[in-house]
Formats: structure tokens, sequence, C-alpha cells
């Protein structure tokens, strides 16, 4: 008789790979996020600057 057709023996989780895939997921998700912070600052690079910080180059610029 086949083991894994025994009742009452219930749903096996490999722990192993529950670790594995929640880390490959969350490092997934760390790419993206930062996969779209590149691109925001790519689009729009002087967004990523402080205002005050700005402001004082264009004024030793004058």
């Amino acid at each position: 008789m086949d083991p894994t057709a025994l009742p009452g023996r219930g749903f096996e989780v490999d722990v192993d790979l529950g670790f594995a895939l929640f880390f490959f997921f969350l490092l997934c998700f760390f790419l993206l996020v930062a996969i779209v912070r590149c691109a925001q600052m790519v689009l729009d690079p002087y967004s990523a600057i402080s205002v005050t910080t700005h402001q004082e180059e264009d004024q030793a610029d004058d």
C-alpha cells in the first residue's frame, strides 16, 4: 500500500522551501522598490535635492 495514500497524515509542509520562498519574494519586493525609486530619480532628478540646498546653489551662482 502506498504510504502517501494513508488517511490522517495531513498536509506536510516543507519548512526549508517555505523560508526560501519567503526570502525570494522579499528580495523581489525590495528589487521592485529599488527599480521604482531609480526610475523616479531618472525621470525627475531635482526632486531628490532638498529645496534649501537647491536655493543655496542658485544663490551661489549669482
